[in-house]
């Protein structure tokens, strides 16, 4: 059965690793932050409530910021329930991208504030968690509660690269999120890496080399 069958998904997602029955709760989970070289990577989990369905849910990354916010708004007021989780930069360089993303997962559904019956991933991989898992490769645009984690997720982080331009305007974050553009490359050059950045990722680890 349909998880989600109240969005009327042309082709709905489908669990196979538990078998879906009215009133189970499933949280979907999504990441933002893998590829920056600074900041966390953080993670998001979201259960969405059937009686409450929330139009204009999809992959954070093909919706503007503006419908961002305004959905970020209706997921928290809406949703059964919603947690953040996060691997922070010094966690990442000791563990690397990829388990520091699963250990932020890990987080998310562990301060989710209620049970839930299942965990849908976006991705091929899932962490270890307490109930049955499923991975959905494009997850963030096939299951409603991860679109919705993918947005909150999304939304947090940028929130958080934000308040890093303002303390530190001269390396651009506002623009460019932390990922390794031309700009954010050329400041890593000029201005050297900040206790942010992640130590282990290649462009930074370069100029640590370069200013040892």
């Amino acid at each position: 059965m349909d998880p989600f069958s109240e969005y009327a998904l042309a082709e709905p997602f489908i669990p196979s690793v538990f078998h879906w029955r009215p009133g189970m709760r499933v949280a979907g989970v999504d990441e933002v932050g893998r590829g920056p070289l600074v900041g966390a990577v953080v993670t998001a989990a979201v259960v969405l409530d059937p009686a409450r369905p929330i139009p204009g849910l999809a992959d954070s990354k093909k919706i503007s910021e503006k419908k961002r916010l305004q959905l970020e708004v209706e997921i928290k007021s809406h949703a059964m329930a919603w947690s953040l989780g996060r691997a922070e930069p010094e966690e990442i360089d000791e563990l690397n991208i990829f388990h520091a993303t699963l250990l932020a997962m890990q987080r998310a559904v562990q301060a989710l504030p209620l049970d839930v019956h299942g965990v849908l991933v976006d991705g091929n991989r899932v962490p270890e968690f307490l109930r049955r898992a499923e991975a959905v490769m494009n997850g963030d645009g096939r299951v409603p509660a991860i679109s919705a984690a993918s947005i909150l997720a999304k939304v947090a982080r940028d929130r958080e690269m934000q308040q890093l331009h303002e303390q530190h305007p001269q390396y651009g974050f506002d623009r460019h999120k932390g990922y390794p553009t031309k700009v954010h490359l050329a400041a890593l050059e000029q201005y050297g890496a900040l206790a942010q950045h992640r130590r282990s990722f290649a462009p930074v680890a370069r100029i640590l080399g370069a200013d040892a």
